[in-house]
């Protein structure tokens, strides 16, 4: 997100395109609601890594423009679902947005997942692109990680990392990359995520886009 000191911090934006479907850039291709069934996590164990198959339900739905004085951002709001195969208790779930600030470019992705984690990655596309990065590590002055005790003490995250790549079918995909420090390890973890995604449902209008 931008850095710029802009005389007046006060003074929002007008006037403001109120869809902000229209207005995603390079997330307009994520939005709606999207199912993926092969999705593999590799992740930690006593006993060395191990792979786990999951099946996933992310929901990415636009919410109203988003002003900080001359600020202006469009985003999603989602919820992620995750399951083993054949399986109904909750293997993983997170929510939190994706941003979007059309006038640096800058794709902002925030997170929050019941195991008393939260974090924020960015990185810069263009309004068309089909792929970027965004890249969060601890300790950065924006885009850090903050987790419990408990998981700061025995599993802390230094890094994270995704990549999305949007297909010309009108699927996505991403790959995460964790890194994580064990205690008890001498080299860091690569804990990673993958997963293709198909749309299911389209999204609903933000509140200000809708008819009366």
């Amino acid at each position: 997100m931008s850095d710029l000191q802009p005389a007046d911090i006060y003074t929002e934006p007008h006037p403001v395109d109120f869809d902000t479907l229209a207005n995603l850039g390079p997330l307009r291709a994520l939005a709606g609601v999207w199912e993926g069934t092969r999705g593999l996590d590799v992740k930690p164990k006593a006993e060395g890594p191990k792979k786990q198959a999951y099946v996933e339900r992310i929901a990415l739905q636009p919410i109203d423009p988003v002003t900080n004085g001359p600020q202006l951002l469009y985003g999603l709001r989602y919820h992620t679902h995750i399951t083993k195969p054949d399986q109904v208790k909750t293997y993983h779930e997170q929510v939190g947005y994706w941003l979007w600030e059309p006038a640096t470019g800058t794709v902002v992705h925030t997170l929050t997942i019941p195991r008393g984690q939260t974090a924020m990655a960015a990185g810069t596309a263009a309004p068309d692109a089909t792929r970027f990065t965004l890249e969060s590590t601890q300790g950065h002055e924006h885009w850090s990680i903050c987790s419990t005790p408990f998981l700061e003490n025995n599993f802390r995250t230094v890094r994270f990392s995704i990549t999305v790549q949007v297909h010309d079918d009108g699927s996505w995909g991403y790959e995460e990359d964790t890194v994580l420090l064990i205690r008890g390890q001498d080299q860091p973890f690569h804990h990673t995520d993958r997963n293709l995604l198909r749309r299911v449902a389209e999204a609903t209008p933000n509140p200000l886009a809708r008819p009366a």
